[in-house]
């Protein structure tokens, strides 16, 4: 699979001079299969971009899996010109909900007046899905989602293939659970769609002296996203989800606290930018970090 970076901003859109390495367009990755199909992992305002292209090439099968509903992962939909084409049929996943169907959810966004266009006068045939976590085949892929700890309904995804395996916690808050540092890591929130991965792209929003005046928010402190990824051994970590108010210096100094944090993993652990990423790059599994916020660095 070919996994590109459309948009990897947090909370709200930060264009400008001192976004322009790790851009300012929330979140939006394109996952290619090798069977054609194309995934597209939210709906943030990096999907505008995503949509021209998409556009430009066609694409014969497009599958929205979208984490959540909140507006940085959702307000680029409108503007995605693939849903304006009436010989396309588009899937859109979303996590259920007891009391209101996934399409009436998207359409208090996509509808006046919020939006110009209501989302049933859309021209392309659309087919809305409860993210399940049960595997689903998609071409050459298998997808599965599993609930993770954010404010509202919010899943995680898991795409496989070939042998590789990318997951996707855009937004999370692993520590709202059971302590990271003393439990075992099946009872991590988001822990059996990150086991093992490949590539894991999670939430990274906040520097460790930052998150105390945001415990609640649905957002990871660096130590806690490192920790996580540790505990479910995962081999390549993309930090995301950048808070919209670092520079590219700042997010810089953060990748640089994230490699103290787990030297040995140095290597195995980047900045998501936009542009592509290759999933499943080859590397040694990493000797686990033990320790958290409160503990001193390796």
């Amino acid at each position: 699979m070919e996994v590109r970076v459309w948009g990897c901003r947090g909370s709200v859109a930060a264009p400008g001079p001192q976004t322009v390495k790790y851009g300012g367009n929330t979140s939006c990755v394109e996952v290619r299969l090798s069977s054609g199909q194309v995934l597209v992992l939210d709906a943030g305002t990096g999907m505008r971009p995503l949509g021209v292209e998409m556009t430009a090439n066609g694409c014969p099968e497009i599958h929205i899996l979208l984490s959540h509903l909140h507006l940085d992962h959702l307000q680029g939909l409108g503007f995605f010109q693939p849903l304006f084409d009436p010989n396309l049929e588009i899937h859109i996943w979303g996590p259920p909900s007891p009391v209101q169907p996934l399409s009436e959810r998207i359409a208090m966004y996509l509808s006046p007046p919020l939006f110009p266009v209501h989302l049933d006068d859309v021209p392309a045939r659309l087919t809305f899905h409860d993210a399940t976590e049960d595997v689903v085949a998609i071409g050459s892929a298998t997808m599965r989602s599993g609930k993770v700890l954010h404010q509202g309904p919010t899943v995680g995804y898991r795409i496989e293939e070939h042998g590789r395996s990318l997951a996707y916690v855009p937004d999370h808050e692993p520590s709202l659970g059971p302590s990271l540092a003393t439990s075992e890591p099946e009872w991590m929130s988001g822990y059996d769609i990150a086991r093992g991965a490949d590539v894991l792209l999670h939430d990274a929003q906040y520097r460790d002296h930052e998150y105390s005046a945001h415990v609640g928010w649905g957002h990871s402190a660096l130590a806690d996203t490192v920790q996580f990824a540790s505990k479910a051994g995962v081999q390549n970590l993309v930090l995301f989800h950048h808070d919209p108010y670092h520079t590219d210096d700042e997010l810089e100094t953060l990748l640089t606290e994230a490699r103290e944090i787990w030297p040995w993993a140095e290597e195995q652990i980047c900045l998501a930018k936009p542009g592509v990423h290759e999933a499943g790059r080859s590397g040694e599994r990493q000797a686990p970090y033990t320790g958290g916020r409160d503990s001193p660095s390796p």
